[in-house]
């Protein structure tokens, strides 16, 4: 059942989003000494007014439950990927490097983005570390820490929390690969011509003198390899409840204590930002509550909406705020806004009525057809048991309807690019540029990131993307 919040209630989750946006920039050591107060204080004032005014236990129930597995699946990638080391020399030229981004690319999908590009950067600037400039660190953050995951629901956080709401774990990959594909491919070409114009810039003779040697590929920590293919299988345990999340726990416990001090001190590896990340988001799973719900019941009042209006409008967002919460922000409004309340209380109906029979064949009315042959097709167990949510059977009305289902490939793919943006917009932007930083690589400010780099290169990118897949 959504609750309908006082307009008023907005202002936690508005303020929260601006204070990371802007408190680290304009006054950083204040941000850094408080923000835990900050934090926790504006997720108080939102979750007691739920507990208080509204009498909505459940409804914050529902959002601890998504905060835990959200966090749980983010830190045990985090501390196993952690425990890998990765030496990769030899002299980084431009086709080298595109074939790296590109492996970085689809590792990402595996051990999510934020794994990826912790265990890609160090490699990636020794590699060019003659050479190694702004533009190295940025389509790092563009093609690993962002576009790269977007297939899978472990590869980015937006898409781990559409699979928690219904979205079928291989639908993103099924469906998207195409748009995937003309990303990375637009990004690896600019990449590439920036890049060769760059090595062209050293003298042979440098190069050669300051290259790493050739044909020294080694990576330490294998174990943890095994205890990635845990986690990655564990997000497809259903039953029974916090089993997944109890063996994503138990792969980081064994991760932690197994991997060897000199691979964690090679990584320069820390807790620190997984604790940041995991503070943050409980302000921002704890005072979003109000503005999804009230998307959820007043999107429909705000006309007809479009692929391209998602796509854009999740990808503004992303720019500047985190993608997960806005995923979820613009799927509730896409769930209030093309999937009409009357049908799912029809369809949760006949469930009902045929709570014997569905799983077997029982033949729903035309309307109800599809959204039945998706429920029987991908919640087979939930239907045969009579425990389907709302959120599978909106996520099923959408997605059995071809048209619909275009939204959430804009939700998606607008949530996840746009991302690459700013360094706020995914948190394993800010990592890269902070281990960049410490290897005393130049990195561009806030506004030249933007100005020199997404502008130039990921607006055009993000277009072709929209006319291409989104357009009509």
């Amino acid at each position: 059942m959504i609750t309908e919040p006082t307009p008023w209630m907005l202002l936690p989750f508005v303020m929260l989003l601006a204070l990371m946006a802007l408190a680290p920039l304009f006054f950083s050591a204040l941000w850094a000494r408080y923000y835990i107060h900050i934090t926790l204080g504006l997720a108080g004032v939102t979750i007691l007014y739920y507990l208080v005014g509204l009498h909505a236990t459940g409804r914050i129930l529902a959002t601890g439950g998504d905060y835990l597995r959200f966090i749980t699946l983010i830190g045990s990638l985090y501390i196993v990927a952690g425990g890998i080391h990765c030496d990769v020399k030899g002299e980084a030229t431009p086709s080298r490097n595109v074939l790296f981004l590109l492996t970085g690319a689809m590792v990402s999908n595996v051990l999510g983005t934020t794994g990826a590009s912790m265990l890609f950067i160090r490699p990636w600037l020794r590699m060019n570390k003659y050479r190694v400039t702004a533009h190295h660190v940025v389509f790092f953050i563009f093609i690993v820490s962002n576009v790269g995951g977007a297939l899978t629901p472990v590869g980015d956080p937006p898409l781990y929390l559409g699979f928690l709401k219904g979205v079928p774990f291989w639908w993103v990959l099924q469906r998207c690969w195409e748009v995937w594909a003309t990303a990375v491919g637009i990004l690896l070409l600019l990449f590439y011509a920036i890049d060769r114009r760059n090595y062209l810039r050293a003298p042979r003779r440098v190069r050669e003198e300051l290259a790493e040697p050739p044909d020294t590929f080694k990576i330490s920590g294998l174990p943890n390899l095994l205890l990635l293919g845990v986690i990655f299988g564990s997000t497809f345990v259903e039953n029974p409840p916090f089993l997944r999340e109890f063996l994503m726990v138990a792969a980081a416990v064994l991760s932690w204590r197994l991997t060897p001090r000199r691979v964690h001190e090679a990584n320069e590896f820390s807790l620190h930002p997984v604790k940041e990340v995991a503070i943050l988001f409980v302000g921002i799973f704890g005072t979003m509550m109000p503005a999804m719900d009230w998307l959820q019941t007043d999107a429909a009042t705000l006309g007809a909406p479009t692929p391209g209006l998602f796509y854009f409008s999740s990808g503004l967002l992303s720019s500047l705020l985190d993608n997960a919460p806005t995923y979820l922000t613009f799927l509730s409004a896409l769930f209030g806004s093309v999937v009409p309340q009357s049908s799912i209380d029809q369809l949760l109906a006949w469930l009902h009525q045929n709570s014997t029979l569905a799983a077997a064949g029982a033949v729903p009315p035309p309307e109800l057809a599809g959204a039945v042959q998706f429920l029987r097709t991908h919640f087979a167990q939930a239907v045969g048991s009579g425990t389907t949510t709302h959120d599978m059977l909106r996520v099923s009305w959408i997605l059995s309807d071809p048209g619909l289902s275009r939204f959430i490939m804009a939700i998606s793919a607008g949530s996840v690019f746009f991302g690459a943006n700013t360094y706020i917009g995914n948190g394993p932007n800010l990592m890269v540029k902070a281990i960049a930083d410490q290897q005393r690589v130049h990195t561009p400010s806030f506004l030249g990131y933007v100005v020199r780099f997404t502008l130039p290169c990921m607006a055009p990118m993000l277009l072709i993307i929209w006319w291409l897949f989104f357009r009509s």
